[in-house]
């Protein structure tokens, strides 16, 4: 049994649906956080794949870029959300008013 596009694009697909639905019924912000960075990777593994079947080094280059931007997210939003977290230790992504200052 060989390993073909179509199971790395359905399993591309099940990590970005359990992301999507972790993004929505959660409210923990860190928890949050970490459903984003599940459905990054779930796109990085569809574009490794699309490129694998084109044989284009397109694909891997767009995962560069969104690790890039993904590594810069992380610095940033963890340190936003562990700023939030030890003023209220009980937070959650409806208390957006602590951000105003």
């Amino acid at each position: 049994m060989e390993l073909t596009t179509t199971w790395y694009l359905v399993l591309g697909a099940i990590i970005f649906a359990i992301g999507a639905s972790g993004l929505m019924i959660r409210r923990n912000p860190l928890v949050m956080f970490m459903c984003v960075e599940l459905m990054l990777n779930a796109v990085n593994l569809t574009f490794v794949a699309f490129g694998r079947e084109l044989d284009d080094l397109g694909g891997q280059v767009s995962v560069f870029f969104v690790l890039v931007v993904a590594a810069a997210e992380v610095v940033i939003g963890l340190a936003i959300i562990v700023a939030i977290m030890r003023h209220r230790s009980g937070a959650t992504a409806d208390d957006l008013s602590v951000l105003r200052g």
